[in-house]
């Protein structure tokens, strides 16, 4: 088994080809706003999505057109979310039929995505007049100009590849995500578009996205809000030449792990570039009684905004960390708690078996200055262990949502 990331992300799968224009939902010409993912073969495909009860057009419809496990092409607009709209549902079918039409396939091979502000009718003439560029533009470079067309608030794209080797083929996945704020386990405001040239069955391939999401885009966390429009969605080609995976084994573990980590490192960009965030946070629980203990430690501490606000201010405030550890609801023995931060500056020890411990404040600072974090938990309990994403709080996050409709 064994990995490796490589140059690309969506179109790095044998197949795949993908484009992003400037439609006119969005008022700035300069901002792609519609992305396009296309296969030369029909996949089986899966996906995972939002846990809210309000959900977008968008997500209804994808879940109708994957009821058969099997899926050719991606569109998806960013600037308008199409959520609680009276014509949703008709605008997400008609993006569909529009897909299908340029590109000669079925409708209900098309998987369809929104992003972008909730409660604004979505002008489908946009759409429909770019989608002949759009198509005209199909290219294996065309990855990052899809990944700008999703952004919404995103500072940077979010694109990455990695590739393995499953019974002696070369197996290749890539994704493109956008998510910034409104980012919460369950799933985040986020979308995610993965494809993979390995041959796996659409009951298999699905089993590996939940699995993939619940250790990764499910242990992310930006501000606490959980999105109507999330979607993270896997086409797989089977170009790649492998045995079809059909079952669990060391095929299916192999394409298991490689998936992981693509959606491991898109959700570690995500956390990064949260809305006015200047770091990334990484909550790094070991010693746990259970998995479920060590996710809803990590989850918690990740999520403690008093905790995100400390780490803007570089200040080793280790008193949180114990104060989300001790509501989060699970089996830990607090006096066994050991807690550390960690940087590219070096680690320092703040607290050992449930108490504070003598630390240098200026050594912390410094550590704590860094743009990547490591909050490092022993609980001294088990052998369970998680990590979970998400950065700091900062006064621009308030700036950016407080006129983010207007």
């Amino acid at each position: 088994m064994g990995y490796q990331y490589i140059e690309g992300s969506v179109t790095a799968a044998k197949g795949f080809k993908a484009a992003g224009v400037h439609c006119g939902i969005r008022k700035n010409k300069t901002k792609r706003d519609l992305a396009l993912i296309t296969c030369e073969t029909k996949c089986t495909a899966a996906a995972v999505y939002t846990t809210n009860l309000v959900q977008s057009s968008p997500i209804t419809v994808t879940k109708k057109n994957l009821q058969n496990g099997m899926a050719q092409a991606v569109i998806c607009n960013s600037g308008n979310a199409n959520t609680c709209n009276a014509d949703g549902m008709e605008k997400a079918e008609m993006m569909c039929t529009l897909t299908a039409q340029a590109l000669g396939i079925d409708a209900g091979d098309v998987i369809v995505g929104s992003t972008g502000v909730i409660g604004q009718v979505l002008p489908i003439e946009p759409i429909r007049d770019s989608m002949a560029q759009l198509v005209s533009e199909l290219s294996v470079d065309g990855s990052s100009d899809a990944a700008e067309a999703i952004m919404t608030t995103d500072t940077v794209a979010k694109e990455v590849a990695a590739e393995t080797i499953i019974g002696g083929q070369v197996v290749r996945i890539g994704g493109i995500a956008k998510g910034s704020g409104m980012i919460h386990p369950n799933m985040a405001t986020m979308l995610c578009f993965i494809t993979t040239d390995a041959a796996i069955s659409a009951e298999m391939l699905q089993k590996a996205v939940k699995t993939a999401a619940d250790k990764t885009f499910n242990m992310i966390s930006i501000d606490g809000d959980t999105s109507t429009n999330d979607t993270l969605s896997v086409m797989a080609s089977g170009l790649a030449g492998n045995a079809e995976i059909v079952s669990e084994g060391e095929d299916y573990d192999a394409f298991l792990e490689v998936l992981t980590a693509v959606c491991k490192k898109l959700s570690q960009k995500m956390a990064k570039d949260g809305e006015g965030a200047t770091k990334l946070l990484v909550c790094k629980v070991s010693g746990a009684k259970t998995e479920k203990d060590a996710k809803g430690v990590a989850k918690s501490v990740i999520c403690s905004s008093l905790l995100k606000a400390a780490m803007f201010g570089a200040d080793a405030n280790w008193g949180r960390v114990l104060c989300a550890i001790g509501y989060a609801g699970c089996d830990v023995d607090v006096q066994k708690v050991n807690v550390s931060f960690a940087s590219k500056a070096g680690t320092i020890a703040v607290c050992q078996n449930g108490a504070g411990i003598d630390f240098s404040e200026e050594t912390a600072k410094t550590i704590l200055s860094e743009d990547e974090i490591d909050i490092l938990v022993t609980l001294g309990d088990g052998t369970g262990s998680a990590e979970a994403y998400g950065c700091d709080l900062t006064y621009e996050y308030v700036k950016i949502n407080g006129d983010y409709r207007t």
